[in-house]
């Protein structure tokens, strides 16, 4: 039995995301929750900043990025075969490799999440990447849910905006480009152990957190094998591999997900 529906790929292709239900069972939920928790106490030990006194960007969500280098239990996760096995199946790769993984932890107060494309802020092509998105406890749009804006990595969208509100006080809104304003953005909301995937494409935001608890999410990011360097702009994980424009994009900090050896 495949991994993820036809059905689900042929959303994916349309749409720009699909939600896959049963991403992750109970216990592996449980496991996997304790372990990026600790992770994401570990790499913001000392910031005891209320949300009020951080920046926009850092208001949206406390972001920590390849922490399967690390934390070997998060590891685990990252590289979690059958979510490999999902992206791979999305993208129609023979195998994908991790761009990088991150918590997006939107503490109790957290603002929303600008809408975005993730493509324009990375120096990699084409554009076969996929994120898959986990909230350990399910998303509810009081608590900070994604938005998709369905077939919006089709039309030729492809837009910087700075939602880290340091280049431009004002960031572009990408919800009012000509190409997409007439297109109405899709709340969703999951149970826990779901997995949602989004092209890298695909225009999308997040609700700010209404709640009294911690919005728990971890994604990965994959890219199809064979993706090259675009741009010389820096990032994490064609810069450590030295890795020139023009060049595959492949290494140690850019390792296979999927398929891996058994083990």
């Amino acid at each position: 039995m495949s991994v993820v529906t036809d059905e689900q790929v042929e959303a994916f292709q349309r749409d720009g995301f699909a939600v896959v239900e049963g991403a992750l069972d109970a216990d592996e939920l449980e496991r996997y929750g304790r372990a990026v928790d600790a992770a994401v106490a570990y790499r913001s030990s000392g910031d005891d900043r209320s949300v009020e006194d951080k920046t926009l960007y850092e208001q949206s969500f406390i972001q920590c990025m390849n922490l399967w280098e690390d934390h070997p239990g998060v590891r685990e996760l990252t590289f979690h075969p059958r979510l490999g096995e999902m992206a791979a199946r999305l993208l129609g790769a023979d195998a994908v490799r991790v761009w990088h993984d991150q918590a997006l932890y939107k503490e109790s107060g957290g603002r929303e999440t600008d809408a975005h494309q993730d493509l324009p802020f990375w120096p990699i092509k084409p554009a076969d990447q996929v994120s898959g998105w986990i909230p350990f406890e399910g998303s509810t749009r009081a608590g900070g849910a994604m938005a998709y804006v369905p077939g919006s990595h089709r039309g030729g969208l492809k837009k910087f905006v700075d939602i880290t509100h340091t280049m431009h006080p004002e960031p572009y809104d990408i919800l009012d480009d000509p190409l997409i304003r007439d297109i109405e953005p899709v709340w969703v909301e999951v149970p826990p152990g779901t997995a949602v995937f989004h092209h890298s494409l695909c225009a999308h935001l997040a609700s700010p957190n209404k709640t009294d608890r911690m919005r728990r999410v971890f994604t990965v990011i994959y890219f199809a094998d064979g993706c090259v360097r675009r741009a010389p702009w820096p990032h994490v994980s064609v810069d450590r591999q030295s890795i020139g424009v023009g060049e595959p994009i492949r290494g140690e900090v850019a390792p296979v997900a999927w398929p891996r050896p058994a083990g």
